[in-house]
């Protein structure tokens, strides 16, 4: 009798449901902190304490806020994690089958994006092209984007522009054509500049005037600053480490793959409990 009961009471493997629920209090911790991170890059730029800085933005310069991003990636982060942690915590079906859908949804949007960027390569490129300009652009507007086109450049990609160091010309502060407003009119930014090893510290004036011409020639500077655009260079970074990035994708796909099935078979597990026991 004792032993019939013991099977009775363990329908709900408790081995998945911790499973389940340890995983779910990771996502649901990543989302914190993309979500911290996210406001508190947002105060920085003092936008809590003035919304009409959100107006004054176009709606291509507002969707590659970086902080902007991270807010939205956090939010919906760690709706998804606090699901999948009080669904398997509570055996709630309800809040089990709003992950699953959740996340299936999700795995999907990034299939049909790998899908449509590897049938339409051309049409992917020009759209990353045209978001990097929208991204140069808005340089100087936006302190969060500003490190980040930094950071592509100098220290993960070393490049200068989309295409190339003209690229910069699109931005009021870089341009050739308007009057010398700043120091940097027709120069492009520190980042786009060749690391040299030997400097104890960084010359930030160094891609000035860099794009200048005399007796139409461009300046010695030029020879400092990376030739070649961030599209074909990131395009190379792709080539050279194609296994580890497909690894990272695979290795994504599959946790969510597994995240899907362990939640529908503990729901599965607590509908059979449920209907046993009336």
């Amino acid at each position: 009798m004792g032993k019939s009961r013991r099977r009775d009471t363990s329908e709900v493997s408790l081995c998945i449901k911790y499973l389940v629920f340890g995983f779910n209090v990771l996502f649901w911790l990543i989302g914190c902190g993309l979500l911290s991170i996210g406001i508190w890059a947002w105060s920085e730029k003092e936008m809590f304490d003035n919304f009409g800085k959100l107006l004054e933005q176009d709606s291509g310069s507002l969707f590659i806020d970086p902080a902007l991003i991270l807010i939205i990636a956090g939010v919906v982060t760690f709706l998804i994690g606090f699901a999948g942690c009080l669904g398997a915590l509570r055996e709630n079906t309800v809040l089990l089958l709003i992950y699953i859908i959740c996340v299936a949804v999700i795995f999907l949007g990034q299939v049909t994006i790998g899908v449509v960027g590897f049938l339409y390569k051309d049409w992917a490129k020009d759209q990353i092209t045209s978001g990097l300009k929208q991204m140069i652009t808005s340089y100087r507007d936006n302190p969060d984007l500003q490190n980040l086109i930094d950071w592509v450049q100098q220290d993960w990609l070393g490049c200068c522009g989309a295409k190339g160091p003209q690229d910069w010309n699109d931005n009021r502060y870089f341009n050739c054509t308007n009057p010398k407003i700043t120091a940097e009119s027709c120069g492009v930014p520190f980042s786009c500049c060749k690391i040299d090893k030997t400097e104890v510290i960084k010359n930030t004036q160094c891609g000035y005037d860099s794009r200048q011409t005399t007796d139409g020639k461009l300046k010695a500077a030029v020879t400092k600053v990376y030739s070649a655009g961030c599209i074909a260079a990131g395009e190379q970074w792709l080539s050279d480490n194609l296994i580890p990035v497909a690894g990272v994708i695979t290795g994504i796909a599959v946790l969510q793959i597994l995240g899907i099935c362990f939640a529908q078979n503990l729901r599965s597990d607590i509908k059979s409990q449920m209907a046993k026991w009336g």
